[in-house]
């Protein structure tokens, strides 16, 4: 049977093929996105993000729960930039989010190895894949910190951004960029001493900002706001869905850029790699006898 169909019926072992494809095998990854591209682009994603021990997945294991309990069928896909897929995210994301995984929500670990570009090229691919198969929404969990936190929110639809009383960095992580993208901000782990207080500093940094978003406190452990959290969450996927065409136009648009750009950069790094003229105007600049930017210029020209 082909993957496609296999796909279609929802069968765990042809999405699991289907993400490893993606990973691993460009060529089949190219076969496979043809054939399934047209049906692309209408679940709603929602990034998860935010400092590492802040309880996104025990988070998510709740809040994957209450969205089946509401007629959804949700799919995670953790993106941990520290560790490859043979390693412990697996098994790690599974042990915290044993509950919504023994109900039937589909969760994946996925590497990202260190490239930023290429965390935008699989998660996309990926998703691709879960729509296929009949998830919706799909929720992509950063696992670590830095960079991933930034890049998850430009290929989604919701970002939602969680903090912890317990992470001593929180109150300055709240300048490192994640004040610019988050939908709705979550003071997790409420229970926790300092909870009340992280609440008022988020809400001064970040409450009064264009972007206006929502600011709630939860508890995995008490499930204190995790009822209402999903009820914003729900309202939130019900208005990306009469916008998600325009959103969908814009990120192609973005996707295609990447891709082109890509494509020259390769082409471009092996007519250099052949090029006499990079090597006479390599020397020339080792020889302190031409400054870098000069002979970039000249060697530019040539390229056709």
């Amino acid at each position: 049977m082909d993957i496609t169909t296999e796909l279609k019926h929802g069968k765990r072992r042809a999405i699991a093929r289907a993400i490893s494809i993606i990973e691993n095998d460009d060529k089949a990854a190219r076969a496979l996105i043809k054939k399934i591209f047209k049906a692309s682009g209408k679940s709603i994603t929602i990034g998860i993000t935010g400092p590492a021990g802040a309880g996104k997945s025990s988070l998510i294991d709740k809040i994957s729960l209450e969205l089946k309990k509401h007629g959804h069928k949700p799919a995670v896909l953790a993106i941990d930039p520290t560790s490859h897929i043979t390693g412990g995210a697996i098994l790690g994301d599974r042990v915290r989010m044993t509950e919504s995984t023994d109900s039937g929500t589909y969760i994946r670990s996925m590497a990202s190895r260190g490239a930023t570009g290429a965390i935008s090229s699989s998660v996309r691919n990926s998703i691709r894949v879960l729509e296929y198969a009949g998830f919706d929404p799909i929720i992509i969990e950063s696992v670590g910190a830095g960079q991933t936190e930034i890049e998850i929110s430009k290929i989604t639809d919701i970002t939602v951004v969680v903090f912890n009383p317990n992470t001593g960095d929180s109150i300055q992580t709240l300048k490192a960029g994640l004040t610019e993208i988050g939908d709705i901000y979550l003071v997790n782990k409420s229970d926790l001493t300092g909870a009340n207080q992280l609440f008022d500093v988020v809400r001064e940094y970040i409450g009064m900002t264009e972007k206006n978003p929502t600011i709630m406190m939860t508890s995995t452990k008490s499930s204190k706001g995790i009822s209402e959290f999903t009820k914003r969450l729900e309202g939130l996927v019900s208005s990306k869905k009469k916008t998600k065409k325009t959103q969908e136009k814009s990120r192609l648009e973005t996707e295609l850029r990447d891709i082109v750009l890509n494509n020259i950069k390769v082409k471009a790094g092996t007519m250099l790699d052949s090029s006499s003229a990079y090597e006479k105007y390599l020397k020339k600049v080792q020889s302190k006898t031409l400054d870098p930017f000069e002979a970039a210029d000249k060697i530019t020209k040539l390229i056709k």
